[in-house]
Order: structure tokens, then C-alpha cells, then sequence
């Protein structure tokens, strides 16, 4: 009977992440967060003075990023789980090691290449298509366990709509070459999902996270230093940005991993459609791009919908 008395800390947060409204404040709080993440690289790249050109040293900066926010999940699970993360061996901790060089050098090396490339706005609205292309990839890798349905379908056609009314007019240096990175990063990272959520079965997720980001934040350090980049600290202003890019790796992580575990995905999901427009007013903000640019705004409308249309749960399902 005692033991409705005291609840773990694990039991606590569990309790807390599922309450309905706390839950869907923190959905909103972590996709202004990743919403916020292009404009702040972009406004980075400035405050380092690295050139959109300079690819070895955008590598630099992506490199550091990522081990700092690694490092920021073993707080993470200090925080939340009162010790450190039990860390793989053999053969699983190599399969970690080969996610982080897929999901984070490979994919973060295409990304941060495009966000020099691309205006924030628009580079926010192609990489939300992460939504829609997960959902399709989902209809083969799992079949009769994530089909597609009608909503689903008229959901991905209404974002992509939105994404080729996005690509009408100037986007950019180089815009060509910008849309294939983004697009390369988004279907790495939309692939990336069945062997993420198939390695954290067999290790520790804090664990996986943080070999994930740490071996692919030093692969990328590495890579770009052997290509003659480096990374210079312009001003205060700079360390401020890097950290708090390195703030929306591993609180972005762990709050997700939270919500997801404690939630219906639907509850989640759906708010995806704060990304791109967080994306789009940052960028506004911090970069002086136009706000009220047409494609951007019919675009963004399109992409909102065919989100919330595509993580829209039948009526009938949602209670069970």
C-alpha cells in the first residue's frame, strides 16, 4: 500500500510528460526549437566569419556543434535518470558508430552545405518535407503496420504542393546545387529513422544518442580540418550562438524521446507545422530575409496542412 507513496524520478517525469497540456506545450517548445536551428547556423556562419564557400570549415563548425550537444545528453541522463547512460559494446556500439557517420556526418555535412546555399525560409520549408517522405517510406518498410490512408496521401500531395510553390523565384547562391543538399540531407535523415529506432531496442537511447552525435560531430571536425577549414571565435556573441545550437541537439533529444514515450504520436507529431514557420519568421529576424515574400507564405499554408493532415489519427483510433 506504500507504494502510491513516492514516485522515482523516472515514474515522476513519465507522469509529468504525459500530462495532455504540459505535453503539447513542450511539442510546441522543441519544434521552435529545431524551427529556430537554420536561421541560428545561418546567423553563425556570419558571426565566424566562415564563407558560404568555405565547405572544410562549415564542417568545422557542424563538427563542434554536435559534440557539444553529445555531451549535453550524458547531462540529459544524468538529469533525468540519476546516472550516466550504459554505454554498448561489440558489435551493437559499432552499429552506433555507423548511425552517427550516416545519420549525422552524412546527412549534417549535405544540410549545413545547404543552409549556406539557401535563403532560411526557403531552406525550412524543403527539409519539413522530412514529414511527408517519412510517411511514404513508412508505407513500405512496414506495411500493414503504418499504411497509407487517404488523408495521409491528400496530406503529402498538399506539402509537396506547397514545396514547389516554395521554389518559385530567388532563393540563394548556388540555389540548384542547395536544393539537391537539402534534399539529400532530409531523405538521409527520413531513412535514418527504422535503424535509429532498431539500435535503441538494444542500447541505451542516451547511449545511442550520444555516440550517434559524437562520432558524427568529430567525423565531420575531422573531415573539414583535413580540408583546411578551421573555426575562429569572432566575438562572445558566436560562443553564444554555438551553444545554444549545441541546447537544441541534446534538449531537442531527450524532451523528444520524453514526449514520444509518454504520448499518442498524433498528439506529438502534429505539431511539426510550428517548424517552418518558426523557420521562416527567424529568418526574417535574424537575417533580414523577406517575410512577406508570396511563395513563401502559400507555401507555408500548403506545408501546415499537409502536416497536420498527414499526422491526423482516425477519429476511431485515438482512443485506444
Amino acid at each position: 500500500m506504500q507504494e502510491n507513496k513516492t514516485l522515482s524520478r523516472a515514474e515522476w517525469l513519465d507522469k509529468i510528460f504525459g500530462t495532455p497540456v504540459f505535453a503539447v506545450l513542450l511539442a510546441i517548445f522543441c519544434n521552435v526549437l529545431w524551427g529556430s536551428a537554420f536561421p541560428f547556423i545561418k546567423l553563425g556562419y556570419r558571426l565566424f566569419a566562415i564563407d558560404s564557400s568555405s565547405t572544410a570549415s562549415i564542417f568545422c563548425f557542424a563538427g563542434v556543434r554536435f559534440m557539444l550537444g553529445s555531451f549535453l545528453v550524458l547531462l540529459g541522463s544524468v538529469l533525468l535518470q540519476s546516472r550516466l547512460p550504459k554505454f554498448p559494446r561489440g558489435k551493437v556500439a559499432a552499429e552506433c558508430c555507423a548511425l552517427g557517420l550516416w545519420q549525422t556526418t552524412t546527412q549534417y555535412a549535405f544540410y549545413y552545405i545547404a543552409v549556406a546555399m539557401l535563403t532560411g525560409a526557403f531552406g525550412g520549408i524543403l527539409n519539413s518535407t522530412q514529414s511527408f517522405l517519412g510517411v511514404i517510406f513508412a508505407h513500405f518498410i512496414y506495411g500493414n503496420a503504418d499504411r497509407m490512408t487517404p488523408a495521409k496521401t491528400l496530406g503529402c500531395v498538399i506539402g509537396f504542393a506547397g514545396v514547389l510553390i516554395g521554389t518559385l523565384g530567388n532563393h540563394g547562391s548556388g540555389s540548384g546545387w542547395g536544393v539537391f543538399c537539402m534534399m539529400a540531407a532530409t531523405i538521409i535523415f527520413t531513412l535514418s529513422g527504422p535503424w535509429n529506432k532498431s539500435v535503441t531496442k538494444k542500447a541505451d537511447s542516451f547511449a545511442v544518442c550520444f555516440i550517434n552525435l559524437f562520432v558524427g560531430g568529430l567525423a565531420l571536425f575531422v573531415l573539414g580540418t583535413v580540408l583546411g577549414g578551421s573555426l575562429h571565435v569572432q566575438s562572445a556573441l558566436a560562443v553564444a550562438v554555438m551553444l545554444y545550437l549545441a541546447f537544441i541537439c541534446g534538449a531537442g533529444y531527450v524532451l523528444w524521446a520524453l514526449l514520444m514515450k509518454n504520448n499518442p504520436v498524433s498528439r506529438i507529431a502534429i505539431f511539426g507545422f510550428v517548424n517552418p514557420v518558426v523557420n521562416v519568421l527567424l529568418s526574417a529576424v535574424l537575417n533580414g530575409e523577406p517575410l512577406f515574400r508570396w511563395q513563401y507564405l502559400a507555401a507555408l499554408v500548403f506545408v501546415c496542412v499537409g502536416i497536420w493532415l498527414v499526422n491526423k489519427a482516425p477519429a476511431k483510433k485515438e482512443g485506444k
